[in-house]
């Protein structure tokens, strides 16, 4: 059992996706696979194994070699920019306080995604102070304390089908998820994209179900990968952790600051009780400086933040 462990964290990307997208669960909660090495140490020394025990080198060498940087603390004091990502939550019962908490974490740059037709002018009051700039585009919206220009929507294919391009440009915005905007800061032109992935679901007919994510993640690898500026950050919630094989386009070209510059994993689903990071901040062209999660709101997600310099 410790060898078949030690192969399926080291061989992880072999798992074929077929069958439930097997591959791209394992990777989910890879990071987890690490509690059964004490689980099977503690059964080898019961039998007093000692072979048992030797072959839980295996699967422990794997994990750190995974896993381990994420044990020490990387971040750095000071940072030219600061940016964060919040999941408010449809359901969120509190906006106005959410809205309040973010602002006064003093961040420069501020992603909320899952933005309800109801809450929206909430946050745009209760921001407007701190922020002087905004967009908001479908779901998504970005806040500022500097300048912003050449936004558009991006397009995460959340809506496709033979029928897709028939429907006019107001119904299709209800579906935009996806934004993308330049922020001016005294270093230059900062291109922010901001995300919100389709859901994934694990149920028993379909196993981990991810089809509206995956495409949603191809779009946006494909939007980034033609992007101009240099400089990009990526902030979202895209409902999968950077180890799932299916955001390999996109972190084939953004780094993720969590792993860069933070302080453990970073989780941050579900608020109550994180097991996954799913909450992303990518870079290209900065520093990352500091990775770390922002006290919880009324949603169910935390929020993430981030110091990137230049």
């Amino acid at each position: 059992m410790a060898l078949l462990l030690g192969l399926l964290m080291l061989l992880h990307a072999k798992i074929p996706n077929r069958i439930g997208n097997l591959g791209s669960l394992a990777e989910t909660l890879l990071p987890w696979f690490g509690l059964l090495i004490p689980v099977l140490l503690a059964g080898a020394l019961w039998r007093r194994s000692a072979s048992a025990t030797v072959a839980l080198l295996l699967p422990a060498l794997v994990w750190f070699n995974l896993f381990g940087g994420l044990l020490s603390d990387k971040s750095h004091p000071g940072s030219d920019l600061t940016v964060a990502s919040h999941n408010v939550g449809a359901e969120n019962p509190d906006p106005v306080g959410t809205a309040r908490a973010l602002a006064a974490s003093g961040v420069d740059v501020l992603a909320l995604e899952e933005i309800t037709s109801e809450a929206k002018p909430l946050y745009e009051k209760e921001l407007a102070k701190a922020y002087p700039y905004h967009t908001v585009q479908g779901t998504v919206g970005l806040w500022s304390k500097l300048p912003l220009s050449d936004t558009w929507p991006v397009d995460t294919k959340m809506d496709v089908g033979p029928l897709a391009d028939t429907k006019p440009v107001a119904v299709r915005m209800a579906y935009t998820r996806a934004l993308r905007t330049t922020v001016a800061t005294d270093q230059g032109p900062l291109a922010v994209y901001v995300a919100h992935l389709g859901s994934a679901r694990v149920n028993p007919r379909a196993g981990f179900w991810t089809d509206s994510r995956d495409r949603g993640a191809q779009a946006l690898a494909e939007a980034i990968a033609a992007e101009q500026n240099d400089r990009v950050v990526l902030l979202g919630d895209l409902n999968g952790t950077m180890d799932d094989r299916a955001f390999a386009d996109i972190t084939s070209q953004l780094r993720s600051t969590q792993e860069a510059a933070g302080n453990g994993f970073g989780f941050s689903w579900p608020a109550g009780f994180p097991v996954v990071r799913i909450d992303q901040i990518l870079v290209r062209g900065v520093k990352p400086e500091s990775s770390w999660s922002l006290p919880a709101t009324g949603s169910d997600h935390l929020p993430v933040a981030a110091g990137i310099s230049w």
